[in-house]
């Protein structure tokens, strides 16, 4: 079943290949005439949803990960090829939800909902490029939100009050690399430990070793009518899960003191997480299967919000030196495959990804042939922020430039 919808990860993937790396504006890198996708889709984003909060299919303003993670790669997009609506566009959104007090329109810290830490990364940009003190007044409430989220007795977050007692690889990428970022701006060195622990407690319980892969949840307390019975483990390992529990790593890394304990563990989970992605890569589209550990199965299907997540994953790996280059020809195959495959372009130049629809944590979801009825978020800014990658490999050496704006070496 395909849909053909707007972009929000996908984009954000292609956003951010071309971003980091500066310098390679011309007079022609602009709006849909662009030759960079990353630039074509944060055009085509800003004419099919002329306010970022009605992307993903929102009605009503609100608080949310996936405006965040396009906010984030609007703003990456703005920073390389020197076009500030893209810029105004992610701030308009922060300033519809943040009064002149800083407090955040309709967030209720009480709920412990994970998901609303992600836009905090937006706001260290906002706040970097207009010192506005609002911007920072939310920095501190979403970390005083971490500092009171339950926790699993081992330590780890609770993905969200209502779910008490899980973990689910999703919230790794919502709050951990907020959480170093915070730390390593403010000088907080102890919250090291903790951010890398959370890596390692949900990677501890929710791998497969049966697989290589990681299941998308567990469940603590077992309760859970999808949770086994022994492991707490979810029945399968589920690719877009996997897609941000790999950005998760590329992107807290940028923040974690290179003597830190733990953090060559982090690289090592990630290394181990491609070498198995290696051997499930479609041969045909490049892509990679919904549910991975049934990949080719009758029923299943390609997930292209995995797709563009693993392959931004890979080339920022490779740029930082986590991977060796012969990782390339992985990410280059999958990108490339989503821009054969699944991406369409209109007479007015209006580009939109026809995509396999998501599901979320439901115990019918994860088995092949169902093919459910929720509509992609955020696909449109992890393609853009994968274009941004690309784009430097393509343009710079491996390991050079990176994104002009903040003060610290954040490179996505």
């Amino acid at each position: 079943m395909k849909a053909h919808i707007s972009l929000p990860v996908l984009a954000a993937v292609i956003l951010s290949n071309f971003c980091s790396c500066g310098g390679m504006k011309k007079d022609s890198d602009t709006g849909l005439n662009s030759p960079l996708w990353s630039v074509r889709m944060a055009e085509s984003e800003l004419i099919r949803n002329p306010y970022l909060w009605m992307a993903d299919f929102v009605t009503e303003k609100k608080w949310n990960y996936t405006q965040g993670l396009m906010g984030m790669a609007m703003i990456r997009v703005s920073q390389a090829s020197g076009e500030n609506r893209y810029f105004t566009y992610a701030k308009g959104y922060a300033d519809s939800l943040i009064d002149g007090n800083g407090v955040i329109w309709k967030y209720d810290m009480s709920n412990f909902n994970i998901d609303q830490v992600n836009p905090g990364k937006m706001m260290f940009l906002l706040y970097d490029s207009t010192g506005d003190g609002r911007y920072e007044k939310v920095i501190h409430t979403l970390r005083e939100q971490l500092a009171s989220q339950p926790r699993i007795p081992v330590g780890g977050f609770w993905h969200k009050k209502i779910y008490p007692n899980q973990m689910w690889l999703d919230g790794l990428y919502m709050g951990a690399p907020f959480y170093a970022e915070y730390a390593l701006r403010y000088e907080q060195p102890e919250d090291f430990q903790d951010v890398v622990n959370q890596f390692l407690i949900v990677a501890r319980n929710t791998y497969d070793p049966a697989t290589g892969l990681y299941r998308h949840a567990f469940d603590d307390s077992k309760m859970m009518p999808w949770a086994d019975s022994i492991t707490g483990q979810s029945p399968h390992a589920w690719g877009r899960a996997m897609g941000w529990f790999s950005m998760a790593i590329v992107d807290v890394l940028d923040f974690i003191p290179a003597d830190q304990p733990g953090r060559d563990e982090l690289i090592q989970i990630l290394t181990g997480m491609v070498e198995t992605l290696m051997t499930l890569q479609d041969p045909q589209t490049g892509g990679w299967y919904q549910v991975l550990d049934r990949s080719g199965d009758a029923g299943n299907y390609i997930e292209t919000s995995c797709t563009a997540m693993f392959a931004y994953s890979i080339f920022k790996a490779v740029r930082m030196g986590y991977l060796g280059e012969s990782y390339l020809t992985v990410a280059e195959r999958a990108y490339n495959g989503l821009i054969d495959n699944f991406i369409t372009v209109d007479d007015k130049g209006l580009v939109t990804l026809t995509i396999i629809i998501i599901c979320r944590q439901k115990i019918k979801c994860y088995f092949p042939g169902f093919h459910p009825s929720f509509r992609s978020k955020t696909l449109a800014g992890v393609i853009a922020l994968a274009s941004l990658r690309l784009s430097c490999r393509l343009h710079f050496t491996l390991v050079s430039g990176l994104a002009p704006g903040p003060v610290l070496p954040y490179s996505a």
